[in-house]
Parts: structure tokens; sequence; C-alpha cells
């Protein structure tokens, strides 16, 4: 009997062992998913990272080929609108006249934005002065002011020119008007 319960005894030992060895590689196991299924995910997220930055640096290759304009390019412009605003304000033109400043400003904030490599931009601001005049002249509707303001911006323009090393490239009181297709009498 004694021998029976040895054996009894020694196979719920055995038993015991084998079910907690069990439970313990089924424990760890369980542990483990988790930080299994983490790697796998962040592997996968490091493949789309990668996927990605093909696609950026692709993207950053095709813009550093895109046209962007030069400074002559948007100064060009500038002395349209120059133009058109003087002509816009000798025929008391306000609507044309706030448009061609709005236009002006719009070409200096551009040269900010894309010129940024170009040293003669820092004197850009010099401009500010007699900008803020004609807007004055042209928000009171003052044609004395309005003359008054857009000589000083022809000169102010002369003066940055010849700050940045331009000083050939002079600016004058348009004496025609720069396109023949454009009304600028008030309507």
């Amino acid at each position: 009997m004694n021998s029976d319960y040895t054996d009894k005894r020694l196979k719920e030992m055995v038993f015991t062992s084998e079910k907690y060895r069990l439970v313990s590689v089924t424990s760890k196991f369980l542990l483990l998913l988790p930080i299994l299924c983490i790697v796998i995910a962040c592997n996968e997220q490091t493949k789309e990272i990668q996927q990605q930055q093909v696609k950026i640096d692709s993207l950053e290759k095709q813009l550093d080929k895109t046209y962007k304009p030069g400074l002559g390019e948007f100064m060009t412009g500038i002395q349209l609108h120059h133009a058109k605003l003087w002509f816009a304000g000798q025929n008391q033109n306000w609507p044309l006249a706030d448009f061609e400043m709005h236009e002006i400003q719009e070409s200096l904030d551009d040269i900010n934005e894309f010129c940024k490599d170009r040293p003669e931009i820092r004197n850009i601001g010099m401009l500010r002065p007699s900008l803020d005049s004609m807007t004055d002249a042209i928000r009171r509707k003052d044609l004395p002011l309005f003359k008054n303001s857009f000589s000083l911006l022809t000169n102010t323009c002369n003066n940055c020119h010849k700050a940045t090393d331009h000083g050939f490239n002079v600016v004058i009181i348009p004496t025609n008007p720069p396109v023949s297709n454009q009304d600028f009498r008030s309507h």
C-alpha cells in the first residue's frame, strides 16, 4: 500500500511538474506575444517610413527643377505696376491706384519669399515709408499728395538701386502709359 501511495504521489508530482512547465511555457509565450507583435509592427512602420522618405526625396528633386522667377522678373513686374499706378492716380482712378499698390506690395512679398538668397533684398525695407505715403494718398483720394508720394516712391526706388550697386537702373515718372489697351480714367 505504501508503494501504491508512493506511485500515486510520484505521478501527482510528475503531473504537477508537467502542468507547471506547461503553464510556465504558456505564460512566457503570452508575455512574448505582444512584444513580438510590437516588433513586427515597428518593422512595418519602418518600411512605410522608408517608402515615404523615398517619395519625399523624389518630390524635392522635382521641386528643385521647377521654375522660380528671379529678382529681375519681379522688378519688371513692379516697374509695370509703378507706371500703371502713376496713370491711375493722375486720372484719379483711386480703385485702380489701390489695386496697383497692392500688386506692388504682393511682388515685394514674393521677392522676400522667393529671392531670399539675394543680398539686394535686405534693402527692400527702405521702401516701406514711401509705400505707406502712397497708400495714404490713395486712401485720401488726394491728387497733390499722390504726386508727392509718387515722387518719393520713385526716388526711393532709385536710392535702393544705388544702395545695391544697381544705380545704372534709373526709374522715372512715366511719360506714356505702359500699355495701350487699358483705360486709366475713372469710370
